[in-house]
């Protein structure tokens, strides 16, 4: 099934034996999850009734978003100067809509910010987008931005990204 039929939960048709059923799958369900129709599968020995029909869930991958229980996972690229300065960003749903996502001043590649109830909505309280950042560097540079990033490299000279990496890196 797609991400949105996942999203929103579906009525999908299935087949056992020539027999053909309808199977309600709730909202948020996941790639592999079962889902149970009881008395669909087959007849039980000696004519007992029959057994439940197994269907297990495949959700086809999605370029942007994926499922994590009822929270939407999501990579945003960012510039450099976004995260360093920090900005405010229109970022797509899996609703088909777009919210506006706060970028706080010095983040980092890899941070997760937190949109709430933007995720997959059903029973109980909708889940949440889960934005992680990405920092994606130009391939290229005009003289200028590389003279920009050359100065901002002089100005930041004694910021190490790497001090602790010795230490934490230590196996005892």
């Amino acid at each position: 099934m797609s991400l949105a039929q996942a999203v929103q939960g579906a009525t999908i048709q299935v087949s056992n034996h020539g027999q053909r059923y309808s199977a309600k799958v709730p909202a948020g369900v996941s790639d592999g999850q079962k889902i149970r129709l009881r008395g669909k599968g087959q007849p039980g020995q000696n004519g007992g009734e029959a057994g439940d029909l197994l269907i297990t869930v495949t959700v086809e991958k999605h370029p942007v978003f994926e499922l994590d229980g009822k929270n939407v996972r999501m990579t945003l690229p960012v510039s450099f100067s976004e995260a360093a300065l920090g900005a405010k960003v229109s970022v797509p749903t899996v609703h088909g809509d777009t919210v506006t996502v706060k970028i706080p001043s010095g983040s980092s590649s890899g941070s997760t910010l937190r949109v709430r109830g933007r995720g997959v909505k059903g029973k109980g309280l909708p889940g949440d987008m889960l934005v992680t950042l990405k920092i994606v560097v130009p391939k290229k540079l005009s003289a200028e931005a590389k003279a920009a990033v050359e100065a901002f490299q002089e100005a930041t000279g004694d910021a190490d990204p790497r001090a602790d990496l010795v230490r934490m890196a230590e196996v005892s």
